[in-house]
């Protein structure tokens, strides 16, 4: 079923961008299903790709393959088995258990995130196409992996973009809700069935990591925690003391249970619940301070058009923490939010140095862990961003 582009509107897809928007889009031919797949013609009767189409969105197709090929359970197989192998040449699990092994558009799947916690997949169908072949690709998943449990977290709000209803529950075999896995040597305690994103913020796993090896002999305060991952290297690693902060009571709970498993004495460690952006101004009108200060917030600007309201949060919260850090201490500071690229990040937190009344140093920038791969092809899928700075007075 061809779907024919507007005249010039073939460009992104001659640079192998995967996304094409329903303005391109001259004429869709024969009503395909929602998730079905699609030839792409150009305005003057080329092929240009196959694609998986989806009519409820302004994403209107998204491209599997730029080579005339059959999409069919071998393609998806090739494409899981290169990812797999990927992860395999990178050794990740000589660092960790938990990892991800499919990466949506970047592995070649777009829509589609899976993520593994030793011995069960969390599986993450976001867009039409993931969704139509969401059965096949989980028994290529079993076959290839040998992992029979798979748990569905398909509920992110991005589906009903797409017309799905989110989706969670078991997909494969019998895995359980509450799993303990092993990152750097340190043990977590994980929720597939109600935790953030699959469960756990793979994505941050080197820099936790990173976290811990700066965090020796300083107080640490660790900023939107969620079950305490930055906070759980700090502490093996040889912080006086960790003060934790989240808005989630059962995150917190969560947060205790790791502390306990990782054998960590409970005297250096303190968990606080409340407001992250109240609770920074009561600290700094009670003069508190601190050595290390890490904000993870969560996604303040998921687009472009939520970028200016996003960037007060985000300014706000980095000139309270420069406001809170003693000379010399180090502040690991992330957006995690599509809407705002690394240059505007930066400019962000140079802005919240200047009005703090302080002047800082970027002895770092960080991204995503390796296992979270950027397609040259498709630079919406470096979405995190982090910059490790020093404040200089």
């Amino acid at each position: 079923m061809p779907i024919t582009l507007n005249p010039n509107r073939e460009k992104s897809i001659l640079r192998r961008h995967p996304w094409i928007f329903a303005g391109a889009i001259h004429h869709v031919d024969n009503d395909p299903a929602s998730g079905s797949t699609v030839e792409l013609i150009s305005s003057d009767g080329l092929f240009l790709a196959h694609a998986s189409y989806s009519p409820h969105s302004q994403i209107r197709a998204r491209v599997w393959t730029f080579i005339d090929e059959p999409v069919d359970k071998d393609f998806f197989r090739r494409k899981i088995k290169a990812a797999i192998n990927v992860r395999q040449r990178l050794k990740m699990e000589s660092l960790t258990n938990a990892y991800r092994l499919l990466h949506a558009e970047s592995d070649g799947i777009p829509g589609l995130i899976v993520d593994r916690y030793n011995n069960v997949l969390v599986l993450q169908s976001l867009t039409a196409g993931s969704e139509f072949w969401k059965e096949t690709i989980a028994d290529i998943l079993v076959e290839e992996t040998g992992v029979q449990n798979i748990y569905e977290r398909s509920d992110a709000d991005v589906r009903e973009l797409e017309g799905l209803k989110p989706l969670v529950g078991i997909l494969r075999g019998k895995p359980e809700n509450q799993l303990r896995i092993t990152e750097y040597g340190l043990h977590f305690q994980v929720n597939i069935a109600t935790g953030h994103k699959t469960g756990f913020y793979l994505d941050q796993s080197h820099n936790r990591h990173r976290v811990g090896e700066f965090a020796k002999d300083c107080d640490v305060l660790n900023c939107f925690c969620y079950t305490g991952g930055f906070s759980i290297h700090a502490l093996a690693m040889g912080a006086k003391s960790v003060l934790s902060v989240d808005s989630s009571a059962d995150a917190l709970a969560l947060l205790e249970e790791n502390i306990v498993l990782n054998d960590i004495p409970a005297n250096r460690h303190t968990s606080l619940e409340g407001d992250v952006f109240q609770l920074l101004r009561k600290f700094r009108d009670g003069n508190r301070s601190f050595d290390m200060i890490i904000l993870d917030p969560p996604k303040f600007a998921p687009t472009a058009a939520h970028a200016e309201k996003a960037s007060r949060a985000y300014k706000d919260i980095n000139l309270l923490a420069f406001k809170l850090l003693r000379r010399g201490g180090m502040l690991f500071t992330y957006s995690c939010s599509g809407g705002i690229d690394a240059a505007l990040f930066q400019k962000i937190v140079a802005s919240a140095a200047l009005d703090a009344g302080t002047d800082a140093t970027i002895i770092e920038h960080l991204s995503q862990g390796r296992d979270h791969p950027i397609s040259l092809h498709f630079p919406e899928g470096a979405y995190l961003k982090g910059l490790v700075c020093v404040k200089s007075y």
